[in-house]
């Protein structure tokens, strides 16, 4: 039948192609790496910037009583004024800042970790920590993504990246599966300035550089030494006693010149309060400001695609010189594809070198080629059936895929090659090739299909089971039917 109506059948397989296609780009969710079942959560506590380490610490330990009060908690680690070493490959630590603390807590397990964090969560809705902006996470398989939906605002003046970036996180406020949008950097933190008369200071006897060293061991401390701590080199300071530094009027600092004569800062020169950005950020060199947030019963990749339509209005009235770019998920997700799609003009080469080898026939090679994508339609259909979302691992499987059902479509074509050596009219050559190759190309897939089914259970590998086992089983019975009749078609047979 697939024969004598082989447009029929070469259409219609085409037709579910394009659905399939159709199917993957639309209601397939779509996800760059899964999040993992360890029994690890992460909790990110973010106080105003220039917040000090001690009024940090304190939010830090308001939050650790909450921990001792929770059961399924086997240990936790606090890490205050910086993040945590890297202990998972997806973790990035975090730069030292003294308003910042990161604490770990190690679970006794999955349906505990899922416990707590719906706990935590709900303790910071009540406003229990509303000093703070505080994360509450899993970890995640692959690369690090600090944060699942993020924008840069790129341009040259922050006063314009911050008026642009509050009104690409109000149209984020405004999405469902937004939670927590906010600025990377927006707050100012406030700073003294000494503005130095350089006449008066070398009439006392003093540098620039002599104050800011004198400055620097009064506040911070002067690092003098290195000393080796286990495996670390841990950096020694000498700083002023503490009754001096305590002191909250700079003004009566008092230095030394090099007589040894004490000098209040004040004489030289007037110390004023200003306010400047407590971080400034650069991306290939370019100025930006990051306007993120978490994502919540959606996949990150399609908020931000949502995310970014609703942009075009601000993209329109964007200032010369200012450009809105796509981070979190959604970059390191494309990052990813185009590290693949660097070798794939070699593996295609590759790949039709060997079927022309083998085929020798251009029309041969061609019923090979076209049988490639038919995998989609099967991994279409179970990863909406299983309701499994599309990611870097689901892709490579959609890749291997392709060569299982390449090798179906190479055995069949051999066979009839095979049949017509023997003497076989060319239809009968082609129905009888699909008939005796029938049971060994069926056998081969469903044992394929059933290996992968333990890993279905897998958080991990469990997508590319998916796509696997719904496209070599869809994919080789629409072989069986597809393959004689674009194989009558190429080769003009005639219909009996």
């Amino acid at each position: 039948w697939c024969v004598r109506h082989r447009r029929t059948v070469v259409f219609i397989t085409f037709a579910m192609l394009v659905l399939s296609v159709a199917g993957m780009v639309g209601p397939v969710e779509k996800q760059f790496f899964p999040g993992s079942d360890r029994p690890e959560i992460l909790i990110d506590v973010n106080l105003a910037p220039g917040t000090s380490v001690t009024t940090t610490d304190t939010t830090v330990k308001r939050l650790e009583e909450l921990l001792d009060s929770m059961g399924g908690v086997e240990n936790y680690a606090s890490y205050v004024g910086g993040g945590a070493p890297r202990f998972f490959i997806s973790v990035n630590p975090e730069h030292p800042d003294s308003s910042f603390a990161k604490i770990i807590v190690t679970t006794t397990g999955p349906v505990e970790r899922d416990r707590i964090i719906a706990a935590l969560d709900q303790h910071v809705a009540n406003g229990t920590f509303a000093e703070a902006r505080i994360r509450i996470r899993r970890l995640l398989f692959g690369p690090p993504v600090d944060w699942p939906v993020s924008f840069r605002v790129v341009g040259q003046d922050p006063a314009t990246l911050r008026k642009v970036a509050h009104q690409v996180r109000e149209v984020m406020s405004h999405n469902p599966h937004v939670v927590n949008p906010h600025l990377e950097w927006d707050q100012r933190v406030p700073t003294l300035k000494l503005e130095i008369d350089e006449q008066r200071l070398r009439l006392m006897g003093l540098t620039p550089l002599s104050v800011a060293q004198q400055m620097q061991y009064r506040t911070d401390g002067v690092p003098i030494a290195e000393v080796r701590q286990d495996i670390r080199t841990v950096d020694v300071y000498v700083r002023g006693q503490g009754a001096k530094r305590a002191q909250n009027e700079p003004p009566i600092y008092e230095l030394r010149n090099e007589q040894g004569q004490k000098i209040p800062l004040s004489h030289l020169g007037e110390v004023k309060l200003a306010y400047e950005d407590a971080m400034i950020r650069r991306h290939n060199r370019e100025l930006f400001l990051a306007v993120r947030g978490e994502v919540k019963n959606a996949q990150p990749q399609d908020v931000t695609k949502a995310l970014w339509a609703d942009l075009e209005s601000i993209h329109a009235a964007l200032p010369d010189g200012y450009r809105i770019d796509i981070a979190g998920s959604l970059e390191r997700s494309q990052e990813a594809e185009d590290s693949i799609n660097q070798v794939f003009p070699l593996m295609i080469a590759l790949m039709v070198t060997c079927v022309v080898l083998q085929m020798r026939s251009f029309p041969g090679v061609v019923i090979v080629l076209l049988t490639a994508p038919l995998g989609v339609i099967g991994s279409v259909v179970a990863l909406l059936i299983f309701k499994q979302p599309f990611g870097f691992v689901a892709l490579l499987g959609l890749i291997g895929l392709a060569g299982i059902l390449m090798r179906n479509t190479l055995i069949l074509t051999q066979q009839v090659s095979d049949n017509l050596e023997d003497g076989m009219l060319p239809s009968d050559a082609v129905v009888e090739a699909a008939v005796r190759r029938a049971r060994p190309v069926v056998l081969t897939a469903l044992a394929a299909a059933l290996a992968f089914i333990p890993l279905t259970t897998d958080i991990f590998w469990g997508p590319m089971a998916y796509v696997l086992i719904g496209g070599v089983i869809v994919g080789t019975a629409i072989t069986l039917f597809f393959v004689p009749a674009l194989y009558a078609l190429a080769f003009r047979l005639e219909s009996r």
